[in-house]
């Protein structure tokens, strides 16, 4: 399994220079991708553009979005957006895709909630259509364009991946949630009639340092996921913050099937990419 990190795109009142540092010290290792969070009504970077900056000053990690929210988006705007990362960065955007589910977010983007699915469905069957299409440009590193990954839970996603898409993204908890959601993407691919397998990639969020910074990345969760309402403690209560709990995590992934792992920050500071890259340094995890 390979492991990547997340920028700190998606932290209130993050650095850009922080993040353009955050990128060029992630590619020397250990991580295999770097991945963005999508918000709009809130204090984040866009996405495509925190991973076109990216793009800039790497050459190894790829770029991923954990996840962008299609409905969103103009299709052709977004495909022209992502084949242009992809090509500026020699073919190491992954883009992954989903629904979302805050409803503000589609109340100031003026675009109706209720048909948010709908709206995916067709941004998926037209994306590859438009990056081998000539006369838009500029054509992707590999012809059939990016790797698509689409999240979710209901049952009409794996419909979507199977029919779409090159695999799934979990959007996080324990990782028996993230198997059976691996089950299904397996047996919808399956059904299809899909050569190979699809890929599996999942996200989770990590602090690490003194009760200072344990405490800023519980805030941030409860903040960002304050629209669930009292699931957001339950997510605040996942956040990895020993060792120890990072190392079971990646483990019980790991057995679950994960391909990619990509660790999110809830604390921009450098000094957080760093302990985790102590942190992964006394893991052996490429042999799970």
């Amino acid at each position: 399994m390979r492991i990547g990190v997340g920028l700190p795109a998606g932290v209130p009142g993050v650095d850009g220079h922080l993040l353009i540092e955050w990128a060029r010290l992630a590619d020397t290792g250990p991580f295999s991708s770097l991945g963005v969070v999508d918000r709009l009504c809130y204090d984040t970077f866009d996405p495509l553009v925190a991973l076109a900056s990216a793009a800039a000053v790497t050459q190894r990690t790829r770029l991923v979005t954990m996840i962008i929210i299609g409905p969103l988006y103009n299709t052709l705007r977004l495909a022209k957006a992502s084949a242009s990362i992809d090509a500026l960065s020699g073919g190491r955007l992954v883009l992954g895709m989903a629904v979302g589910a805050r409803r503000e977010d589609y109340e100031a983007a003026g675009i109706e909630y209720r048909s948010r699915g709908k709206r995916f469905v067709e941004q998926l069957s037209l994306l590859r259509a438009y990056w081998e299409d000539p006369a838009i440009g500029p054509s992707p590193a590999h012809p059939e364009g990016p790797p698509v990954l689409v999240g979710g839970q209901n049952d009409q996603v794996f419909t979507r991946i199977a029919r779409y898409a090159n695999g799934y993204v979990h959007g996080g908890g324990p990782p028996r949630s993230f198997a059976r959601a691996a089950d299904k993407t397996r047996a919808a691919w399956s059904d299809m009639r899909r050569p190979g397998k699809p890929q599996l990639w999942a996200q989770a969020y990590f602090a690490l340092g003194d009760e200072d910074d344990l405490l800023s990345g519980e805030r941030y969760l409860k903040e960002y996921y304050a629209f669930t309402g009292t699931f957001a403690e339950k997510v605040a209560s996942g956040l990895l913050t020993t060792p120890q709990a990072i190392a079971q995590y990646i483990r019980g992934y790991a057995e679950a099937g994960c391909d990619e792992l990509v660790l999110l920050p809830t604390v921009a500071s450098l000094d957080q990419l760093k302990r985790l890259a102590e942190v992964l340094a006394g893991i052996d995890y490429e042999r799970f």
